[in-house]
């Protein structure tokens, strides 16, 4: 059971193999319609029509544990280490460890972010051009290095800045967004840090990189949404696919609330079920409920983790409605009820 209305892509596939770039906001499911309605002439397979091809075919992992294993193995080895990131319409590329006062990841951040908020590109989006931007940034630097030329003044375009700064030769982050004008900015680094665990001479270090375990330091595994979704706690709050599709093909007194954000909403949802993304929903849930006392309130998600937020959210602020949310969200839909609803 899907909503008729929406147009759909030609294959169920599709929207598992772009659905990275799908859910970025602005792009959707329209801009994947039109990219496969599309066809483009490349003349010429060299240097600039190769990657033009490949990122022009794949438009049809930012791991923190590796980062700082990366970055603490080339302090041990004294080597430069030329690192490049990208989520959704950004990239960034930094050469650290450079030189003797160039800092290293650490320097940087001491910190990793908790692993609940490092979203990969699965769950926040990515545009596949951009990955081929800065790799090819990545490539260039490490062709520099290795050929002495990193110091001098070489540029791409006037709008591109090297990642190292030619008046005092301070290292710099590079700055890549696919939506601004100009796409490239750079921003000076602070030298290397005394107190750094990993390049630093004062403070306590870090053990052996083998002995450390990167995983723990960075607060864990990530989290599997997929399962935490499917979890059957507080059975009185939550609803499985199958029931709440009895409820909605006996056409009891109900609504259905998916709190994606609209992008999303856009590609794909259950008939008759109204958009209304968490955050707008956490600001003021009053609007979007029911007057009707009696008219039961379902929350859908894309995993069942969000939905859990909102409906936590509905049942604080008016305790007499029957509020659940759906466990697995719309990804349980596909898997238990509509093989045929597009999973992302």
């Amino acid at each position: 059971m899907v909503d008729d209305d929406l147009p759909r892509l030609a294959h169920g596939d599709d929207y598992m193999r772009y659905g990275r770039q799908m859910i970025l906001d602005g792009f959707g499911l329209q801009g994947q319609l039109q990219l496969q309605n599309s066809s483009v002439v490349v003349i010429g397979a060299g240097g600039l029509g190769c990657p033009a091809l490949q990122y022009l075919a794949a438009a049809g992992v930012d791991n923190a544990p590796t980062r700082y294993l990366l970055s603490d193995s080339a302090v041990r080895l004294k080597k430069p280490l030329v690192s490049g990131a990208a989520q959704k319409f950004d990239g960034q590329l930094c050469v650290y460890n450079l030189g003797d006062d160039g800092p290293c990841y650490r320097c940087i951040f001491p910190k990793p972010p908790a692993p609940e908020m490092a979203g990969s590109c699965e769950e926040t989006g990515i545009l596949g051009a951009v990955t081929g931007i800065i790799g090819n940034l990545q490539a260039l630097e490490t062709i520099k290095l290795i050929t002495g030329l990193h110091g001098e003044s070489i540029h791409l375009v006037r709008q591109i800045v090297v990642t190292e700064d030619q008046q005092d030769g301070k290292a710099s982050l590079l700055l890549f967004s696919a939506l601004s004008v100009p796409p490239f900015r750079t921003i000076k680094l602070r030298s290397r840090k005394p107190t750094c665990a990993a390049c630093g001479i004062e403070g306590q270090k870090i053990g052996s990189i083998e002995e450390t375990d990167y995983v723990a330091f960075c607060g864990g595994a990530r989290p599997n949404w997929l399962e935490r979704g499917l979890e059957a706690g507080r059975p009185e709050s939550r609803i499985y696919v199958k029931e709440l599709r009895s409820i909605i093909e006996s056409e009891g007194k109900h609504t259905i609330i998916d709190v994606r954000p609209r992008t999303e909403f856009g590609i794909c949802r259950l008939p008759r079920s109204m958009s209304v993304p968490l955050n707008i929903l956490l600001a003021n849930p009053a609007p979007h409920l029911p007057s009707d006392k009696s008219c039961q309130v379902f929350v859908v998600c894309r995993l069942g983790n969000d939905s859990q937020i909102a409906a936590d959210a509905i049942t604080a602020m008016d305790s007499d409605l029957i509020v659940k949310d759906v466990v697995g969200g719309l990804r349980a839909w596909s898997n238990e009820i509509d093989p045929t609803f597009p999973v992302y």
